[in-house]
């Protein structure tokens, strides 16, 4: 297969030729706002969408999902002040911002993006259908999926695994703010351990931090491979689709 900068690289290079790549909300932010990015930081934004073209020119057939945590999120800004359902309703509202702002970003770098939402809004974007989604996935174009699973109580952690289940994902992808998956947080103890292969039912049993149990177990029932790696730097989600071991990878059964 050649690519726009004139190589030719062997498809079997390739670990992962159709992915579900979930990033946080907050990895789009810009500034610091109770720790926590905020806004929308083009500069960010376009280093993520690079190394997607990069993965696209190799033949890699790309699904996004998008958390809203840089301008809402739901449990944490709503807690105690508004009903949950509306908080998680203003929540998938803001993923559907990002999608909007990242598939923008992403026709300047020549990629054709749709965004597909779980709740209707056709004046901003199409309504998702899984075959709508196979459909664009098969005719090279980048899909956004947004509103997470249209429902509240469910994050897009859960949304993303869904999304990877439908289309058929061979893996699930999730870009955290940190690079692996560890027995506690590494930031708080220096003790803890670095996994960089885990099965799910280790994963549940031990309550590692993740993703929020309802995707790990979705992802468990499918049998949907995950791995868990830092967004930073971006490049590193070329590596994960070469097949290099970074991060955690997360599976059934023991390799």
């Amino acid at each position: 297969m050649k690519t726009r900068e004139g190589a030719w690289i062997a498809l079997s290079t390739i670990k992962y030729r159709r992915i579900l790549l979930k990033l946080s909300g907050e990895a789009l932010g810009e500034g610091i706002s109770e720790n926590v990015a905020v806004g929308l930081d083009f500069a960010k934004i376009h280093s993520v969408c690079e190394v997607i073209r990069q993965c696209h020119d190799l033949g890699v057939q790309i699904g996004l999902v998008i958390g809203g945590g840089n301008f809402w999120r739901g449990v944490k800004n709503g807690s105690g002040k508004m009903q949950r359902s509306h908080g998680d309703a203003m929540g998938m509202l803001a993923t559907v911002m990002n999608a909007i702002a990242v598939a923008d970003v992403l026709e300047q770098h020549g990629l054709d993006a749709r965004v597909l939402t779980a709740v209707e809004m056709n004046k901003f974007a199409e309504y998702f259908t899984r075959d709508t989604a196979d459909r664009y996935l098969n005719e090279g174009k980048v899909v956004i999926f947004a509103a997470g699973t249209g429902n509240p109580y469910f994050s897009t952690d859960t949304g993303a695994v869904l999304r990877g289940v439908e289309i058929e994902a061979d893996a699930v992808l999730m870009a955290k703010n940190i690079d692996a998956i560890y027995s506690a947080d590494p930031r708080t103890n220096p003790d803890a351990v670095r996994y960089s292969h885990l099965t799910y039912d280790k994963v549940l049993a031990d309550h590692l931090k993740a993703t929020d149990s309802t995707a790990m177990t979705l992802a468990m029932d499918n049998d949907m491979p995950m791995v868990c790696f830092a967004l930073n730097p971006p490049e590193n989600i070329l590596r994960v689709v070469r097949g290099e071991a970074i991060g955690t990878t997360v599976t059934v059964k023991e390799d």
